[in-house]
């Protein structure tokens, strides 16, 4: 009984509370073994968006995939992401977040803070991000992020995330859309039931996009004039 009235928290805390929640299923559905191969975890047709997720060998949590489109021109979604000071209003329950350093124009070190679920510590996470621009011969620009946990100390009472490691592929399809390709896993660090953690790896990257493409939609980043640190084309370039 316990465990489901903290998984009901879990589910209204994670700004669920007009969709049907139906605690026993989602629970089972959570605990529930996976495979090496994806597994659909939820079709938005209306939105353009796919999520799956698998368990790989030798990771204690499961890893997810997300299929997409967005929106947008490529050099206002570029702006979003280069715009980390700002994540606070669109990434997954994030409550701080900051660029620590700028290694080169198309790699940077992120430090974001997490609200965790009912009941948990926060988390915070540091990330390395590298950026691969497109070039003439290469239409898609492609976004590795990775976990760098010892680049600055611990922040007590914040637990910090052990590992991440996410690669998205931007590809323009056409000329004011984009395609989104996702693969990613991340281990939330210390103690977490994996109920816990399975339902963030189902859920945050389907609110991700949605948070994307709100954000492109602004006119602050749609008609931002301000040089990017790296070249983007748009899909006019390669048709």
């Amino acid at each position: 009984m316990l465990l489901r009235h903290l998984c009901l928290l879990l589910l209204l805390g994670a700004g669920l509370q007009t969709a049907p929640v139906h605690a026993d299923d989602d629970l089972s559905e959570l605990r529930t073994p996976l495979g090496n191969e994806w597994q659909l975890t939820r079709q938005d047709q209306r939105r353009n968006i796919k999520t799956f997720s698998r368990l790989e060998d030798g990771k204690r949590y499961r890893s997810f995939k997300v299929e997409a489109e967005l929106d947008a021109r490529l050099e206002t979604l570029a702006r979003v992401l280069i715009d980390v000071d700002n994540y606070t209003k669109w990434f997954w329950h994030t409550r701080e977040s900051r660029l620590l350093k700028q290694v080169s124009p198309t790699e940077f070190i992120v430090y974001m803070v997490h609200n965790a679920p009912a009941g948990l510590p926060d988390r915070d996470s540091v990330v390395r991000v590298i950026v691969e621009p497109q070039t003439r011969s290469k239409p898609y620009l492609t976004l590795r992020a990775s976990a760098v946990p010892d680049y600055i100390p611990q922040r007590k009472p914040l637990v910090r995330m052990s590992a991440e490691e996410i690669t998205v592929k931007y590809s323009p399809i056409a000329t004011n859309k984009i395609r989104i390709e996702v693969e990613g896993y991340f281990d939330a660090g210390g103690a977490i039931p994996a109920w816990a953690v399975n339902f963030v790896q189902r859920s945050a990257p389907y609110s991700v996009v949605l948070g994307l493409q709100r954000m492109v939609d602004s006119d602050h980043y749609a008609l931002a004039k301000t040089p990017l640190p790296f070249t983007v084309y748009e899909w006019s370039s390669y048709n």
